[in-house]
């Protein structure tokens, strides 16, 4: 079975389990999951697209309109992957789903008129990867790491995050990566804000950047930092705390753990380290997939880790942050965001070796 007819039973296996006779999937995310990596989105900042899918057991259709359709049919060959073209005009709303399903309960990836909300169970497909998507998702951590390492290099005293952030978009999309979350903070502004957009300052000794990379539909995450001059002691210290847990983290991360009990070793770790009430103040991170976190992790979660899922943890205290995007294998994990000649920090977890960034100074 290829990886379409695997999606594809997977959401007639999911409108049984729900008694629904159809299902409609709105999100970019969704949509590139179903179609195999197609792209419905004009707005990349949107989370539904400009065409959307219907699917019920007898029946695949895609819903869009007569701008989108040529590019649907000949560049991201739907109509060869076999939807049926529902095309209306453009100045025309498309309300039409009742004529395709007629009286069928409706199941829906979001919030929909009339819809049973699928939204969680439809993560927890498209977290499991298959092995396409395996190749595919490999292929993208590559891209982002070559993107980052290119743009953090780059960085130099006196550039504005602006120029930071464009240097990092460029490196990005140069590589067929779209750059969906780009975040950049320099010196002080690292230590006060978790999801820094750029601003206008001009960098003087240390940098953050923060990309969240998509392509095929999926989302690879990464975060480095750059520091001019020797490096402080407090925050050589942070940074290597942080990769200790994040090392921690990856050495659990193996099928069959349950999610809240991961969560216990962050909260564990941080305490053990000096820094009990970091791990309140920001995410820690969660599976990959379709979305930058399918869903993120927290301390009641009851689902368990599985072979194919991606995970971007990333624990953080003020100042500093470890993160990057792992493969769960049968026998092993792969960090699929490892920029190669980047300085690491090394820590040894039940006699295995677990390898981190560490702050790249420059002098």
């Amino acid at each position: 079975m290829n990886e379409f007819e695997q999606k594809y039973t997977q959401v007639i296996r999911l409108l049984d389990q729900n008694r629904l006779g159809a299902l409609l999937l709105r999100k970019t995310s969704s949509f590139a999951w179903a179609t195999c990596g197609a792209s419905s989105y004009v707005n990349k900042a949107s989370s539904n697209g400009d065409s959307m899918l219907l699917i019920t057991p007898k029946d695949r259709y895609l819903i869009t309109n007569n701008i989108e359709a040529p590019r649907m049919e000949k560049e991201e060959k739907l109509h060869e992957q076999g939807w049926k073209f529902h095309v209306k005009p453009w100045q025309v709303q498309i309300n039409d789903i009742k004529m395709l399903i007629g009286d069928q309960a409706l199941g829906s990836d979001g919030p929909f008129s009339e819809a049973v909300d699928l939204s969680e169970e439809l993560s927890r497909l498209r977290a499991v990867l298959t092995a396409d998507e395996v190749k595919r998702f490999r292929s993208l951590g590559r891209l982002c790491a070559a993107a980052m390492d290119k743009a953090a290099r780059s960085i130099l005293p006196g550039q504005t995050e602006h120029q930071i952030s464009a240097r990092l978009a460029y490196e990005a999309e140069k590589r067929g990566v779209q750059d969906i979350v780009n975040l950049v903070a320099t010196d002080d502004r690292i230590f006060h804000f978790r999801h820094p957009l750029p601003t206008v300052k001009k960098m003087n000794r240390y940098a953050m950047v923060v990309l969240c990379g998509r392509r095929w539909g999926l989302v690879c995450s990464l975060t480095r930092f750059v520091y001019f001059g020797k490096l402080p002691e407090e925050l050589k210290y942070k940074s290597r705390a942080l990769a200790q847990i994040d090392a921690s983290l990856i050495s659990a991360t193996r099928p069959g753990n349950k999610l809240k009990y991961l969560f216990q070793t962050i909260i564990e770790s941080y305490d053990k380290l000096g820094f009990p009430d970091e791990w309140k103040l920001h995410h820690q991170g969660g599976p990959a997939g379709y979305e930058p976190r399918e869903w993120l992790v927290t301390p009641n979660c009851e689902d368990i880790v599985k072979v194919n899922q991606t995970y971007a943890w990333n624990p953080s205290i003020r100042g500093a942050k470890s993160e990057d995007t792992l493969l769960v294998g049968e026998t092993g994990n792969e960090v699929l965001s490892i920029i190669d000649d980047w300085p690491k920090l090394s820590f040894e977890i039940n006699g295995d070796e677990y390898m981190r960034p560490a702050i790249l100074e420059i002098e």
